[in-house]
């Protein structure tokens, strides 16, 4: 846990995909961690936003975590392979859903990707950036803005409708 910039970018550098899988995805610990450095950030009036960066397609993520217990935000970047015979990307995202609206104190956020393309990973990265405390609802979050270029007739104010002709 660290704010230091250089540390979190050679952290993430470090990260790698292993071959091996140990069956389950027990999130228990990683939030018994992120509520004990809650705490002691709370004791420094700041507070915690933990980012989970999930990357299987085929298990389910599960906890043991009380109720009334969020003292951090979770946001989470969910990496899937395609829907398929061994793959249940929609079950692994519901629930990482229920694991954020369980755990997270403020509005955390989650994305999904099943892409593979660094520019989502990047834009999903960067709308994490806002303050948790100053959130709106991810359902009502309609960013990214699609960029569509304005026509000249829409730059000068008249009529923005399509009309489509049936004639033959």
């Amino acid at each position: 846990f660290s704010s230091d910039v250089e540390s979190t970018i050679a952290a993430v550098r470090a990260l790698s995909a292993t071959t091996v899988s140990t069956g389950q995805a027990d999130l228990t610990n990683l939030f018994r961690l992120a509520a004990h450095e809650a705490k002691k950030s709370r004791a420094q009036n700041r507070i915690l936003r933990v980012i989970l960066i999930y990357c299987r397609s085929s298990i389910r993520p599960h906890h043991q975590w009380p109720v009334n217990q969020k003292l951090f935000t979770l946001d989470v970047m969910y990496l899937h392979d395609k829907p398929g015979p061994d793959n249940c990307p929609q079950a692994v995202y519901d629930a990482l859903v229920d694991a954020l609206e369980h755990v997270s104190e403020y509005e955390g956020y989650i994305h999904e990707s099943g892409h593979g393309l660094p520019r989502t990973l990047f834009r999903f990265m960067s709308m994490l950036l806002s303050h948790p405390q100053q959130r709106c609802p991810q359902d009502d979050c309609d960013i990214p803005k699609p960029l569509m270029k304005k026509s000249a007739e829409s730059a000068n104010g008249e009529d923005n409708n399509v009309h489509v002709s049936t004639s033959r």
